[in-house]
């Protein structure tokens, strides 16, 4: 033991005191990248090109009744034998940080010590709302709630704690932003996704990025982001995980791309590959995407990761290589530049054979391994491969979870607010019923800490469920509690029935258990038919009932909806999601949301708030339950004098667009301001309405302000009939508040 920690200590120093590489520029990154690129031979090149999981490494898989045990033999195997560049993940149950420091300290103990060029390992991890993996974390609410509160400074703000605390674990890469369209609310990532709109994924992506990444990777309080999954995963055909996507290229360019461009030139130096096919061609394959475009036409400079043994699908599910070894070739020559193997070394095996059988050219190994170490010495690993500084002082401070809470009560929707049964008075006899009103699981979802987030007893007991939230704001004595019903059958509803009658309101709870990914594929989008009964059946007691969806998808309530005098759609609002709903529900916090997605009224009628002219042509009506942009407030809102710059924009002018917003209501409440562009006609059809700006501003009762928005010709191009971006001239509308103004742009 002291061996080891004479070891530790002096190798810290050494790392510590040699700053270089935290201070180099581009052009001295580029010269040492080049240095160790000659010095390494080819076994380890294409172990920089080989990521495993931690269970190869493990004599002990850690789960709820079992502690992880690293298997420091296999360890070294990995490391030394097979030259593995990377690792990522748990087994299944998030480690304390004091373990993931072990677990960190000991990789680049034997990397650093053991191996002929002293790479440092890169390790990744799945932080995508919080650090999912490490216990006590400040766990976020998911993205389709940030994208709920149309905040950028308080997704900046979880992407700086994110960061801060992932890097408190000594992990310096994180697979996140999920910068996929969640456009088929079907799929069960949809929750993972910042919602249908192009430009709000693009700019809570960006201000994600912005707080996680920063100007300096290598910061001890900053990491390298990667971009998931690229692209057009989000958009299956039939809705379900890892299934085919048919979109055209006009369509890829116009609506799934620009996300991920617009993060590539803000920095991003990783991307994760799509785990799907489009049009017949799995991503792992596609040259054209992955090469052409990605590093091609955009210049990205970092490198490409393959999803978890998607590579090995090339043959085992996709069958597009007729061999292993096929889809090893295929996949590198593609443009996948690291492969996620992840159990094995079968890609480290093969990757080498066919170097050698000039199969795959030395070129592109070296391709791949500069792109991979660049990004090690822009992340600092040179610098120090261990933690500079384990940030525990603020690891889940007070602080962090306030800026938590804050994003949980700002991504809550008010979607129904029927003779303003909404906030219930702190007096009335309150009913929680439902699935979801006494777990804590159903607020957080998937990737907490499990991978399907649903091992409620690994949950921290002081945080607190939809129920306990309630008893604690207006007292036990006020509040009657039965489950009801689960999420698909019946428990007690006769005794949650005796207790609806004896109470003011009814809190009925209600909506999905956990998922993550292909477990959480459906074939129905509608609510199960328990909960929708049992909701029939409380409605006959005549005590007005106040829906929670509690979610990651918008599961189809019309049948139920109308019983409802108030509906809040909450998503998955993270650990502190039960207190941001009970203080909605009692009125010491005005609701905020707005929905990032449209909530379809009918289960094959999936129309986008975005839609064509042609669909609401002839017989054909936009019938959502809710549209885009949707979210009610304790207060009124008022729009007035939207005022344009200029009736008429050259094409390299600017358009200044202002609208006033006051407050007529009695509280103080937060309003998103959204601008809509509508281009009136183009070459090819263009949507009736586009977002194009939002802000978000707080307004006291009688408050007035001015909100100004900055329309550049850029905002006005798509993507034409040769599938490049174009200017048209022509006439258009801006949207705001229900105002209208035309320009025209000549």
């Amino acid at each position: 033991m002291i061996k080891y920690f004479i070891l530790f200590l002096s190798l810290t120093i050494l790392f510590s005191n040699n700053s270089n590489a935290q201070k180099m520029n581009e052009q001295q990154i580029e010269v040492k990248v080049k240095e160790l690129l000659n010095k390494m031979s080819l076994e380890e090149k294409v172990g920089q090109m080989t990521e495993v999981t931690l269970q190869v490494v493990s004599k002990k898989q850690g789960t709820k009744d079992q502690k992880h045990e690293l298997d420091l033999q296999k360890l070294e195997e990995a490391v030394v034998k097979y030259n593995v560049g990377s690792m990522l993940n748990v087994y299944d149950v998030a480690h304390s940080l004091e373990y993931w420091h072990e677990i960190i300290n000991k990789m680049q103990d034997i990397a650093l010590t053991k191996t002929p060029n002293k790479i440092p390992v890169l390790y990744g991890i799945d932080a995508i709302h919080g650090v999912t993996y490490t216990k006590g974390a400040t766990l976020f609410p998911q993205s389709i709630n940030m994208a709920a509160t149309f905040n950028r400074s308080l997704e900046e703000k979880a992407g700086e704690i994110t960061s801060l605390e992932t890097r408190a674990s000594q992990i310096p890469w994180n697979f996140y932003p999920v910068l996929d369209m969640g456009r088929n609310p079907l799929w069960p990532r949809l929750w993972e996704t910042f919602g249908e709109d192009v430009y709000l994924t693009t700019q809570m992506g960006l201000s994600y990025i912005k707080g996680a990444q920063g100007n300096d990777m290598s910061s001890d309080s900053k990491l390298a982001i990667c971009l998931k999954h690229f692209a057009g995963y989000g958009f299956p055909l039939n809705g379900k995980d890892r299934s085919p996507a048919w979109i055209g290229e006009r369509m890829m360019r116009e609506y799934f791309l620009p996300p991920f461009k617009a993060a590539v030139d803000a920095g991003a130096m990783t991307v994760m590959v799509n785990s799907g096919e489009n049009e017949g061609i799995p991503t792992h394959s596609d040259y054209h995407l992955l090469t052409e475009i990605l590093k091609g036409e955009w210049n990205f400079k970092g490198f490409a990761v393959s999803d978890w043994e998607d590579i090995k699908r090339l043959y085992t599910r996709d069958r597009v290589a007729d061999t292993p070894k096929e889809a090893v070739r295929m996949a590198v020559m593609a443009g996948i530049d690291m492969s996620m193997v992840p159990m094995d070394y079968s890609f480290y095996d093969y990757l080498i054979e066919l170097v050698k059988e000039g199969k795959v050219p030395m070129s592109r190994i070296d391709d791949a391994v500069t792109r991979i170490l660049r990004v090690k010495f822009m992340i600092g690993l040179f610098d120090n491969p261990y933690s500079k500084n384990n940030n525990s002082e603020v690891f889940a401070s007070a602080e962090h979870t306030q800026a938590n809470l804050q994003s949980a009560r700002e991504s809550i929707i008010l979607a129904k607010n029927q003779n303003s049964v909404l906030p219930i008075k702190k007096s009335s006899k309150v009913f929680v019923t439902g699935p979801t009103a006494n777990l804590l699981s159903v607020l957080n979802g998937g990737w907490t800490i499990t991978w399907q987030g649903n091992e409620e007893t690994l949950y921290p007991q002081e945080k607190m469920t939809v129920l306990e939230a309630i008893e604690s704001r207006v007292g036990k004595e006020n509040v009657l509690y039965s489950e009801g019903v689960s999420f698909n059958k019946d428990i007690n509803s006769a005794k949650a029935i005796e207790h609806a009658k004896n109470s003011d309101v009814i809190i009925a709870c209600i909506g999905e258990p956990t998922y993550c990914e292909t477990p959480g594929n459906i074939n129905d989008l509608s609510l199960e038919k328990a909960q929708l009964n049992f909701i029939k059946e409380l409605s006959k007691t005549g005590k007005p009932i106040v829906l929670v969806m509690i979610g990651g998808r918008p599961r189809i309530i019309n049948e139920i909806e109308n019983l409802a005098s108030g509906i809040l759609l909450a998503f998955l609002p993270g650990m502190e999601g039960g207190i941001a709903i009970s203080e909605i529900l009692f009125g010491d916090v005005n609701p905020s949301g707005k929905l990032p997605i449209t909530y379809p009224r009918f289960v094959n009628d999936f129309v986008h708030y975005d839609y064509k002219p042609m669909e609401v042509f002839d017989a054909n009506v936009f019938n959502p339950q809710w549209t885009f942009g949707h979210g009610l407030s304790y207060t009124k809102f008022d729009y007035s004098e939207l005022q344009l710059s200029s009736a008429a924009i050259n094409k390299n002018e600017n358009l200044i667009v202002k609208v006033n917003v006051k407050n007529l209501g009695a509280v103080e409440g937060k309003e998103s301001v959204l601008l809509y562009v509508t281009d009136l006609y183009g070459s090819v059809s263009r949507p009736v309405l586009q977002l194009k700006g939002f802000e978000k501003i707080s307004l006291k009762p009688s408050e007035q302000k001015t909100v100004e928005f900055t329309i550049t010709p850029e905002q006005l191009m798509f993507i034409g009939r040769d599938n490049k971006e174009i200017l048209e001239v022509g006439k258009f509308v801006i949207t705001i508040g229900g105002l209208k103004q035309e320009f025209e742009l000549k």
